[in-house]
């Protein structure tokens, strides 16, 4: 593999991602809205609403009914209702936020890989370019992969100093992220990503323009909005145990996707789905 020539095709590409509107909006607006927003929103809200609105006596209810295992000692300990359903929140029921927005971000930029190229029609050149398919391939993932773990990293962040602001009135200190959001950040969060990059590529290695990339790859949501359907009913509860056996999953499908498109790199093929 030339290493020189892989991060040269991932920075042209990043590049590229940055000169293009209908690829990096998305890509800002949707890590905004469910990492920093919709976060601060419910632990705003949380923090200052009456535990007597029925908004906040629905909230207790879904508190009570799910099971929070080791947690359940440290809860008891808190003075106010407000504090016990504000750590839960913060602590289990924005984790599937954190599950979608890899996922999308990238199916958003490596979507652009090959189709984004061949509606701007550098694609053709880049095939007779003198660049082996593992390098030209690698340097795709690597201009997916980046932004999409770096977005969903700052994200984060963000949402870590908007929810401990917003909830420092209930606890006088910082109650997010607990050690439960270990897994989801160094294993799910770049195992997803990696993941979504793989499928997307390839789609997008098989499809002509940008759109119908981007439509087949957010197919690979719907599995994952299950995941938000199940915290949010307290059937499921994304803690350490789950994430860690989540990111297993996700490590045997990351190394199943990446040998299916080792086996089918095909200068010829790419070629022949460049002039249909």
């Amino acid at each position: 593999m030339n290493k020189q020539a892989m991060w040269a095709i991932a920075k042209k590409d990043m590049k590229a991602i940055g000169a293009n509107l209908q690829v990096w909006l998305p890509m800002l607006i949707l890590p905004a809205l469910l990492g920093v927003v919709l976060p601060g929103v419910i632990i705003g809200l949380t923090a200052f609403m009456s535990m007597d609105s029925p908004d906040m006596q629905e909230m207790a209810a879904w508190v009570s009914k799910i099971n929070l295992g080791p947690i359940s000692a440290k809860l008891a300990a808190m003075t106010s209702l407000n504090q016990q359903i504000a750590f839960v929140v913060a602590n289990y029921m924005l984790a599937p936020f954190f599950v979608l927005i890899p996922l999308m971000t990238a199916s958003v930029v490596s979507a652009d890989s090959f189709a984004g190229e061949k509606e701007r029609g550098t694609f053709e050149t880049l095939l007779f370019a003198p660049v082996d398919l593992k390098s030209l391939f690698a340097g795709k993932f690597l201009a997916s992969f980046i932004p999409a773990v770096g977005l969903s990293l700052a994200s984060f962040v963000l949402c870590g100093i908007t929810v401990n602001a917003l909830g420092w009135k209930l606890f006088r200190g910082i109650f997010f992220p607990q050690l439960n959001w270990l897994p989801m950040i160094l294993l799910v969060m770049p195992l997803l990503s990696a993941g979504a990059v793989l499928a997307n590529v390839f789609i997008s290695a098989k499809v002509s323009s940008f759109q119908a990339a981007y439509q087949m790859g957010g197919v690979l949501v719907l599995p994952f909005l299950l995941l938000l359907v199940g915290q949010m009913s307290g059937v499921l509860v994304l803690g350490t145990g789950a994430l860690l056996a989540i990111a297993a999953v996700l490590a045997v499908i990351d190394a199943i996707l990446l040998q299916l498109l080792l086996k089918n790199l095909n200068r010829t093929a790419l070629f022949e789905s460049q002039v249909r």
